[in-house]
């Protein structure tokens, strides 16, 4: 699998994002979107909610999103990084 596929999985993608990119027009950091994702990815884990192979995909895609500077989620990005991620 090479995309996330899973709508569960699609739909707390969305959400980490919507919530890092609000915490990143707040001021934080890269290091402190880190952290916020990987109590979410590790309490979405606990809960089960996901197979085991949406759950990694969707932990790598985050991961690379977040360090990624020409994602959206940075307010000075120009180029949207997030198609390319999940192709």
């Amino acid at each position: 699998m090479t995309a996330l596929q899973d709508p569960d999985a699609i739909r707390h993608f969305q959400s980490l994002c919507d919530a890092c990119r609000h915490m990143a027009l707040r001021g934080c950091n890269p290091s402190e979107l880190r952290l916020y994702a990987d109590g979410y990815l590790h309490c979405l884990g606990r809960s089960q909610q996901l197979n085991p192979m949406a759950q990694q995909r969707l932990e790598e895609l985050i991961g690379r999103w977040i360090l990624d500077p020409s994602s959206s989620i940075w307010p000075e990005g120009r180029n949207h990084g997030l198609q390319r991620l999940l192709s």
